[in-house]
């Protein structure tokens, strides 16, 4: 009976290799937050099944780094025997190796996972790179599963809004301006985005795993497996050169000689880097699909405006449905579980035209389980809701023509007073953005502190960040923009799509979030403000109201007036009744 565990199958093969240790990223050749289970190594590995992290196995010991979100879910996952956790930005692993190993420590990595910015900050330590030319999983992952293959389709001009063709001359002609010969296109999203395709490799990110290359002239070689191309019609087939995925590489040392090639700085994987160099010139420069993909055409701000109007009736469904069972349920002795009210979640989804899948997994986290930022229910971790403590659900869709993300944090009866004042400082840091008005330009570390004043007054914080771009029937977390207290330099004008979610996370007790989308509109010349996207009743039963401001309480009644009056003719008839209670002005029945 084979007994060897992973960490262990996996030293034997270093040492056979004469290695010292090996880096294990979660991550996939593109960098994708959230891998196809064939990428999955770090979870097969160690447990740990988060969307960011790495490990650091050497003879004698294996280290885990991840960031806030994950500290608390990192030791419920794996063997803390076997495995110590570190925190991937406070600790990272660049300063632990060169701490911690002597000169000449031979540790083994895969290029196509490893970034060239991280691989960069690596060769500073003492320690010994050594790119694998096999990787150990191929023996030692016997039961890893198929790699992705998921069809791709068409995103229509009237949805997508611009056409392919008009797309690439606009990168062309910043290639022109760069003195470039080509764009290696390493980001899956901005291959849809460039092609106007979409994808199916992952569920809930609807991109296509790929690679392209764009030379000056407009041209695509696209490098994507033939197998997923099936229903596209021929006329976009015979626009592009097409060659297999693992074509890639090769392809680019092929033609780098003597040629200027702009690659990603913080995405692309040193693996290019290898194949271009010296032959060739790299431009190191962030991909500028990315900052032209963040800046929506009027199609697509209308497509996320209408699928918020979906979503929205599919929430008030929701909660009017939880509104119904939570009390019913307790009563019977029979109370709701996370993993029952997640499914009827995304029952209500599946009834609005134009959904097509969820837009990630749905985070459904009832009490202290809601501590932990990015759980996710299991069969084992299943609580029930109650009346006595918090529920948080954060969830989200794809639809035909627009990505949708909202979070709610709900009561039913009264939590402990504490908690109360908790909600009611994550609240007020959620209007202090989105009451904000900022000049144009502004980038998002200089507004993140307005969300955390609150929490900071009571000296508490939460370990994330406050908000984050959105794709367009994309991803869900799409660069550049994020709100956060790393710097992040990219200036936030009207047409960006954000999320505001500040937050508070006791260990061991409970976890509180409130999350609308937004869309940066101009509102005076040189300023812009945030006009929310999303449309859900938030939950006042917890707020301390004596708190508020009269800025705070008009801004809710406003909004509220804008979410019944909008939703309210989308609903089903059984959950107009709750709307109506839900979005009342705050001076009546409060």
């Amino acid at each position: 009976m084979h007994t060897t565990s992973p960490l262990s199958a996996l030293r034997q093969w270093l040492e056979s290799n004469h290695l010292d240790g090996m880096i294990v990223p979660r991550a996939d050749a593109w960098q994708s937050e959230y891998c196809a289970p064939y990428d999955e190594k770090l979870a097969w590995l160690t447990g740990f099944d988060g969307s960011a992290g790495l490990a650091l196995v050497l003879k004698d010991k294996t280290l885990l780094f991840v960031d806030g979100r994950y500290q608390v879910q990192a030791r419920a996952q794996v063997n803390l025997d076997e495995v110590e956790i570190h925190h991937l930005h406070n600790e990272p692993l660049a300063g632990w190796l060169q701490n911690n190993v002597a000169a000449g420590t031979r540790i083994g990595f895969e290029a196509l996972l490893m970034t060239n910015a991280d691989y960069t900050l690596l060769t500073a330590t003492p320690c010994e790179l050594v790119p694998l030319n096999l990787s150990p999983f191929d023996p030692l992952w016997t039961d890893r599963p198929a790699a992705p293959a998921g069809l791709i389709r068409e995103m229509p001009v009237d949805i997508s809004g611009e056409s392919s063709t008009d797309k690439r001359q606009r990168v062309a002609a910043v290639l022109a301006e760069y003195d470039a010969d080509y764009l290696a296109v390493t980001l899956p999203d901005n291959i849809a985005w460039l092609l106007n395709v979409r994808g199916s490799d992952i569920p809930c990110s609807p991109v296509p795993l790929s690679f392209a290359l764009l030379s000056r002239d407009g041209n695509v070689e696209w490098f994507v497996n033939d197998n997923k191309l099936g229903t596209l019609p021929d006329t976009m087939r015979n626009a592009l050169k097409l060659a297999p995925q693992d074509m890639f590489i090769e392809r680019c040392q092929q033609l780098a000689r003597g040629k200027r090639v702009l690659v990603d700085a913080d995405s692309a994987p040193v693996a290019l880097r290898f194949a271009i160099e010296p032959q060739g010139e790299i431009i190191w420069q962030t991909d500028p699909i990315t900052l032209m993909k963040a800046s929506k055409n009027p199609v697509e701000l209308a497509g996320y405006r209408e699928c918020h109007h979906q979503d929205g009736a599919a929430w008030v469904n929701f909660l009017a449905w939880l509104s119904r069972e939570v009390p019913q349920r307790v009563a019977a002795g029979q109370p709701l579980t996370e993993l029952e009210v997640q499914a009827q979640q995304l029952r209500f989804r599946e009834q609005q035209p134009g959904f097509i899948e969820q837009s990630f997994a749905t985070i459904s986290a009832s009490s202290s389980n809601a501590a932990m930022c990015h759980y996710h229910s299991s069969e084992a971790s299943n609580k029930t809701l109650g009346h006595d403590h918090f529920y948080l659900n954060d969830s989200g869709g794809q639809y035909h023509n627009g990505t949708t993300d909202a979070t709610r944090t709900l009561a039913w009866g009264k939590v402990d007073p504490q908690q109360r004042l908790h909600y009611t400082a994550v609240l007020r840091g959620f209007l202090s953005l989105m009451t904000l008005q900022f000049p144009s330009g502004s980038q998002g570390h200089q507004l993140d502190a307005f969300a955390r004043r609150p929490l900071w007054e009571m000296g508490l914080d939460y370990d994330h960040g406050t908000g984050h771009g959105v794709g367009h029937q994309l991803l869900i977390h799409e660069n550049p923009h994020r709100f956060a207290k790393k710097v992040n330099p990219w200036p936030l004008v009207a047409g960006n799509i954000m999320t505001i979610e500040p937050g508070y996370y006791q260990a061991e007790s409970h976890g509180i979030r409130i999350e609308n989308q937004v869309e940066i509109v101009e509102c005076r010349p040189g300023f812009c403000k945030f006009a929310s996207l999303t449309l859900i009743p938030i939950d006042l039963s917890q707020v301390e109201l004596s708190l508020l401001n009269e800025q705070e309480k008009q801004w809710l009644d406003e909004y509220h007036l804008r979410v019944r009056e909008t939703l309210s003719p989308l609903v089903e008839s059984d959950a107009r009744p709750w709307l109506f209670e839900a979005t009342a002005p705050i001076h009546v029945n409060r």
